[in-house]
């Protein structure tokens, strides 16, 4: 019997370094990802998969991925990496795209395709989705028989009404929803970059930001700000039917 559902743990903006006790806006980003990850998996319901939606290390420093995929590698589940716009994509690849780590490409969970865009622009905050990656896109989207899509992306494709935050967004977001909005097995896409919460609709598609592993942003800020909820991160179960449910979850304890 085919399954009804898959519940993914997505943790997003890890911003882990080469030594274990950097930290980072007075944050020992490491001891908050380890703390969110025990947090999560003790968490009585199963979990399928993680997906981690880039600013996975800080400082590009091999010792920063290997610190990552050690950790997760200990509950043997498959996590599926982007790269944003802190990572080394070259490096991240040589280190986490290995089994049960992949970086990149096209995941099928049941009836969902689950595509994983690069949307890392080398020396610039905000991102870009490059001509083979929007290419990549439609193909895929196009080339799918399943009967749902979540896009999985790092930069944010609509604004989160943060002057600065929108300054550093996803440059060509026009040319994205120009792809997306064609194809209607499209159910949601999902995003980290701007260390807050929020959940809306465009079009019909669920549009969903998770707060980061380590320090959140003051949302609606006209300049960087810092806000005070602790660490978080966000559960995703994707349903046969097309429907996401999902939840924001925040640390209790480090």
């Amino acid at each position: 019997m085919p399954k009804k559902s898959f519940r993914l743990l997505h943790v997003t903006d890890t911003h882990l370094h080469a030594h274990a006790d950097s930290r980072m806006r007075g944050v020992n980003t490491y001891d908050t990802f380890r703390a969110v990850i025990t947090q999560a998996m003790n968490d009585p319901r199963s979990t399928d998969a993680v997906i981690a939606t880039g600013d996975l290390v800080q400082d590009e420093t091999r010792t920063g991925y290997e610190r990552f995929r050690k950790t997760l590698g200990n509950y043997n589940l498959p996590v599926y990496c982007i790269p944003g716009n802190h990572d080394s994509p070259t490096i991240m690849a040589e280190v986490l795209d290995k089994p049960p780590f992949q970086v990149g490409g096209r995941v099928q969970l049941g009836n969902w395709s689950v595509i994983l865009l690069n949307s890392f622009s080398s020396g610039d905050d905000g991102g870009r989705l490059s001509d083979p990656e929007l290419l990549r896109l439609r193909e895929t989207l196009s080339a799918t028989n399943s009967s749902h899509t979540l896009i999985c992306i790092h930069h944010h494709p609509v604004p989160m009404g943060s002057r600065w935050l929108d300054g550093v967004a996803l440059r060509n977001s026009d040319e994205f929803f120009d792809i997306v909005e064609q194809y209607s097995h499209v159910r949601g896409i999902i995003w980290g970059h701007v260390h807050q919460a929020s959940d809306r609709q465009r079009n019909g598609v669920r549009l969903i930001s998770t707060p980061s592993t380590c320090s959140q942003f003051l949302p609606h800020s006209d300049d960087f700000a810092l806000d005070e909820h602790p660490p978080g991160y966000r559960w995703l179960e994707i349903c046969s039917d097309g429907t996401i449910d999902t939840e924001v979850v925040w640390l209790e304890k480090i």
